[in-house]
């Protein structure tokens, strides 16, 4: 009876952590410094629970997103892409807040870049 009682808590604890997550859901926009110049990025973001999708529109295209989580005000995820025949994984992680996000995107080796984006009107 006991680890009955014990398994629900559990599953009741874990649901609510879940609920707190921030729902980001919809168009983001955001301009970025990169060491080719000023990039508007758009994301696309589809949140269920503590899972993220969606893609992102720079002016090489569209990426999906991938590995993408929502914990509390946290959201982190990467991106793949192709430069000139090589395979690279761009990483994002970004804090919530209301309609804007402060993100740092890692691209290999480079150093970070910070920039904030803001939910699409």
């Amino acid at each position: 009876m006991l680890r009955k009682l014990a398994f629900a808590l559990l599953f009741v604890a874990l649901g609510t952590v879940t609920a707190f997550a921030a729902d980001i859901t919809g168009k983001w926009t955001a301009t970025v410094e990169t060491p080719r110049g000023t990039q508007t990025l758009s994301f696309d973001f589809h949140v269920d629970g503590a899972a993220l999708t969606g893609k992102i529109t720079s002016p090489r295209g569209d990426s999906d997103i991938s590995d993408g989580k929502i914990d509390g005000d946290t959201v982190t995820f990467n991106q793949k892409v192709n430069f000139n025949g090589n395979d690279m994984t761009i990483a994002y992680k970004g804090a919530i807040s209301g309609d804007s996000i402060k993100f740092t995107r890692t691209v290999g080796d480079r150093p970070p870049a910070e920039f904030t984006a803001t939910r699409a009107k």
